[in-house]
């Protein structure tokens, strides 16, 4: 009870004295010529965000004003256009034509324009899956369930220029999940959370969601307000792209670097259908395969709400959907797509599983999980599989950091999985060329 009392103080606090800021801002996705911007304020207001080029304070520019609705929890979605690519600015938020002040900078950057022009330029972003806000009230009696929220602190210091949120970013409850009005309300809890603002303000966002952020426990295509879901995500998330109807499914480009944001909810049959049953779907993973075998990134990271080649076919992992997984490999295989590299999480701890393929290159799926929910321990029969790194197991609350470096024909990735702290607790590195 005295956690919950804290939490509420600062939460009130922080409130009132970042005005009518309720939380955000938040940096969406970037391109070369605009980025998208997030806020959501406390009641119905006019709001803009001013923005200049940093050393350039004197030229500032102006999104459209838009005005808030309590039909739409208040969220603005703010779009900062022209910019010129591989440039960073500075901004700050303007409520009914006042500057609300924020105890942290305030910045997001353009991507550069490196194409026959030089090698692609270096980046770091971050990644994790499970965020649960612990709210006395609505939450199952007992020891709470989240914690050690000052990892998104951790994060922010490691300054990725941009982070991937892996799913169960919020963790819908009871009350919540048949209505609308309950999914904003949890939504906006979540993203209030003091520690997470700086981060979200100054690094690039983007996100998949899995059954928590969706609706229920292991939730699928049959869950009634699958739509009003979709729409409370999207507008609480600045994505750049939803390539099918309905679903998060989108993509993206940092640098020379394509990732590939899978829905692992949309089209999934229930766990209790017999096979062959959809998981990603056919409609989805043509989309993959068409998308996969155009890129030309030597990285092309999948990212996807539950494990993809972990060999116990445990919880919902695909290996529970063997018939849609065993095609979809074979088609990776079949198209000879080089470079492709899996990002989950869902399971509470982390681990790197790697499939051996023979003729090819083997496939990595790094699971990073839990940021802030509870943890859990892999049961025996992953601990015997033969995908699992038993070495890269973590039961802690964790985060990960990935380095893309080096020229265009010899780009490196590094993976470091990192404390609540944001101690290095393991660390891999592959190179494109291994990948082929």
């Amino acid at each position: 009870m005295k956690k919950y009392i804290a939490f509420a103080f600062c939460f009130l606090l922080s409130a009132s004295l970042f005005g009518q800021i309720q939380s955000g801002p938040m940096v969406g996705y970037s391109d070369m010529r605009e980025v998208m911007l997030w806020v959501q304020t406390q009641q119905a207001a006019n709001v803009r965000i001013d923005f200049w080029e940093d050393g350039k304070p004197t030229a500032r520019q102006s999104t459209e004003e838009i005005k808030t609705e309590k039909k739409d929890a208040f969220v603005a979605k703010l779009l900062a256009y022209p910019l010129e690519p591989g440039k960073k600015y500075s901004y700050e938020v303007v409520i009914n034509n006042k500057v609300v002040k924020r105890p942290y900078p305030l910045q997001f950057q353009t991507q550069a324009l490196w194409q026959y022009r030089s090698d692609p330029p270096n980046f770091r972003f971050a990644i994790g899956s499970c965020t649960y806000v612990n709210d006395e009230a609505y939450d199952r009696p007992g020891k709470p369930y989240g914690g050690q929220y000052e990892i998104f602190k951790s994060i922010h210091e490691q300054k990725p220029d941009f982070m991937i949120w892996g799913g169960d970013n919020t963790y819908l409850r009871e009350p919540d999940w048949n209505t609308r009005s309950g999914m904003l309300y949890r939504y906006t809890h979540t993203r209030s959370l003091p520690e997470m603002q700086a981060l979200l303000g100054s690094a690039h966002n983007y996100a998949i969601w899995d059954d928590h952020d969706f609706g229920p426990n292991d939730s699928d295509r049959a869950f009634w307000l699958k739509n009003t879901a979709a729409e409370t995500f999207k507008l609480f998330w600045a994505n750049p792209n939803y390539v099918l109807d309905g679903p998060c499914t989108g993509t993206f480009f940092w640098n020379d670097i394509q990732f590939f944001l899978l829905d692992d909810r949309w089209f999934k049959a229930p766990n209790e259908r017999a096979e062959p049953r959809d998981y990603f779907g056919q409609q989805q993973i043509r989309w993959l395969i068409d998308a996969l075998s155009t890129s030309k990134a030597p990285f092309k990271f999948v990212v996807a709400g539950g494990q993809i080649i972990n060999a116990s076919p445990v919880f919902e992992n695909y290996s529970n959907y063997a018939a849609e997984q065993e095609q979809f490999l074979k088609q990776l295989a079949d198209e000879k797509i080089p470079g492709v590299i899996f990002l989950t999480g869902d399971r509470h701890s982390t681990a790197l599983h790697t499939l051996k393929r023979p003729g090819t290159y083997p496939l990595h799926d790094f699971t990073i999980s839990p940021l802030t929910s509870g943890r859990a321990i892999p049961v025996k029969e992953e601990y015997q599989n033969s995908t699992m790194d038993t070495t890269t197991v973590v039961t802690e609350r964790n985060f990960a950091i990935l380095d893309v470096s080096g020229p265009a024909t010899d780009r490196k990735l590094r993976v470091s999985v990192r404390n609540v702290q944001g101690k290095e607790l393991w660390s891999r590195e592959l190179t494109a060329s291994e990948l082929k």
